[in-house]
């Protein structure tokens, strides 16, 4: 977060995809799904005197048809980047997703005093710049609504002992890369979220990611990603669902299910998106 408390905190969206049809005319494009999220999600006040007066920029990048991205000179001003989902799969050998691999891994390396928070495609393109792999899930989709089990590290990054979060993915990070830290997981999917720690970092390592941790503050964690969606709401999961069904990307029986779960409790604002203005340095 800006030194400055003024000055209204700076961050970049690597917008990786977009979405379609009636989703987009209902919910509008990416950088208005993360606006909304991210300003819904803002400490409330009452709860952190010191956010009452946060205000935020959030600049849109278009890094598939036009691959444009900030430069060296406009990364120094961010606090923060965030990158979006994507119908993609992270694992494509394409030039735009090389690209994002390697401006990920740029940025990790050389401007460690910008957040990288990665959501669902985000996540999975952080592991793959960053030591691990990304792959299909066997053909398993996660949708909808979906409670994940928490490490003892995911609880006290999220301040919960569980949580429910929208899913829409059937790739997935088998494996935690090497200086990350479990958050949580599912029965279908061992890897649904990660972080890396500024050092000093936990005493956990990712080897045993049971172990409970030392106290330390979001405000010290370095990279944040949740294979989830924690910016999508129930209508806008129900509406990609019929897109995909429709389109025969989503079988039926993952269809209906997500269909039977839709009103399930969604943390996405209230728990996930609290975090990530915690490891922006607001409410932390």
């Amino acid at each position: 977060m800006s030194s400055n408390p003024s000055k209204p905190i700076s961050l970049a969206l690597l917008v990786c995809g977009a979405l379609q049809g009636k989703v987009y005319a209902e919910n509008g494009d990416y950088l208005a799904v993360f606006s909304r999220f991210l300003d819904a999600s803002l400490p409330d006040a009452s709860s952190s005197p010191s956010s009452s007066s946060i205000k935020f920029t959030l600049d849109p990048y278009d890094v598939v048809e036009s691959m444009t991205y900030p430069t060296d000179a406009q990364l120094d001003t961010y606090d923060g980047l965030l990158i979006t989902g994507s119908a993609a799969s992270a694992y494509e050998n394409v030039e735009w997703i090389n690209r994002l691999t390697a401006f990920v891994k740029h940025v990790a390396d050389e401007k460690p005093h910008v957040k990288l928070i990665g959501i669902c495609f985000g996540h999975q393109i952080i592991a793959r710049a960053l030591g691990g792999e990304c792959v299909p899930n066997g053909g398993r989709w996660e949708v909808g609504p979906t409670p994940i089990e928490l490490t003892d590290i995911g609880k006290q990054i999220f301040g919960v002992e569980s949580l429910n979060i929208q899913e829409m993915h059937r790739d997935h990070v088998p494996e935690v890369p090497p200086t990350f830290q479990l958050l949580g997981s599912t029965a279908v999917t061992p890897n649904q979220g990660m972080v890396r720690f500024y050092s000093p970092s936990p005493t956990s390592s990712s080897s045993s990611p049971q172990t409970t941790p030392s106290p330390t503050s979001l405000s010290q964690i370095h990279i944040l990603t949740v294979q989830g969606h924690p910016e999508f709401t129930k209508s806008i999961v129900s509406g990609i669902v019929k897109q995909r069904t429709y389109s025969g990307v989503i079988d039926s029986e993952a269809a209906e299910d997500a269909e039977r779960r839709k009103d399930w409790r969604n943390d996405g604002v209230g728990v996930l998106g609290k975090a990530v203005w915690g490891v922006l340095g607001v409410g932390a």
